[in-house]
């Protein structure tokens, strides 16, 4: 941490310096990259909404020598689907591992089957088994209210920095915080994560760092071209470069830390 503040100080002084603007282009590449890959695993594989979003049955149950492949014949054998999700998930506290098996919405009598059936072939109790059942309709409200949240919150950003800052800025403002939002969808897709109700809170959240990163660079950008023209002691481009610079450990901590 000591090494990266005295990177930060000589940065902030203009002892040493990166070219952001300079090599705006060669960044412009960089991020169109990560943002096709991402559109393009969105497209491909598509988002793993939980239970929560889509309705269904979720049954968790402690893991053993079994396979994905044998929990699958087996929920599918029960009347589970053969479109059963399947998740082996690790609680990084304890380190013990729980099956999550998501199917269509069942029946009472259906998911008494489904459970009974993994009870007999893996060996363990009912009282080790969750069932949960969410509705279709329930789901939906859930998925609605999301999205909801999401459109205010950008909403807010928008009028936010539209009174702070010129409105080009709150236009570049929003652009970065939709590329935040493709990127991190596109890593969820790709990775096969679970999109859950949680999920949509850690998203608002990296939205909210995002956006405060923004404004501490936007209001360095402020400082340092106030008078710019009537001093002629720089360019524009030579300003926004150093303020990139001066916040650029503090941009680093902000996203990684």
């Amino acid at each position: 941490m000591s090494a990266l503040g005295g990177i930060g100080g000589r940065l902030y002084r203009g002892e040493v310096s990166v070219d952001f603007v300079g090599r705006r282009r060669l960044w412009y590449s960089i991020s169109g990259a990560i943002l096709a890959i991402s559109a393009v695993g969105l497209l491909v594989f598509g988002l793993n909404f939980s239970v929560d979003f889509k309705g269904g049955s979720l049954f968790k149950f402690p893991t053993g020598t079994e396979s994905i492949s044998q929990v699958r014949r087996t929920v599918s054998a029960a009347g589970g689907g053969s479109d059963a999700i399947i998740q082996q998930v690790t609680d990084i506290a304890n380190g013990k591992s729980d099956w999550n098996v998501q199917t269509h919405p069942l029946s009472a009598a259906q998911q008494t089957g489904v459970s009974d059936a993994i009870a007999r072939a893996f060996h363990v109790t009912q009282s080790q088994i969750s069932t949960t059942f969410v509705g279709q309709s329930w789901g939906s409200q859930i998925s609605l209210k999301a999205l909801e949240a999401l459109i205010a919150f950008l909403i807010v950003i928008v009028f936010y920095l539209s009174i702070m800052f010129e409105w080009k800025m709150a236009a570049a403002a929003l652009v970065a915080l939709m590329h935040d939002i493709i990127i991190t969808v596109g890593v969820y897709a790709l990775l096969r994560f679970q999109v859950s109700p949680a999920s949509v809170i850690g998203l608002l959240t990296i939205l909210g760092y995002s956006l405060y990163d923004t404004v501490v660079v936007f209001d360095k950008v402020r400082e340092n071209t106030a008078g710019l023209l009537a001093s002629g002691r720089a360019t524009y481009s030579q300003a926004a470069n150093q303020a990139l610079n001066q916040t650029l450990v503090r941009s680093i901590n902000t996203s990684v830390i």
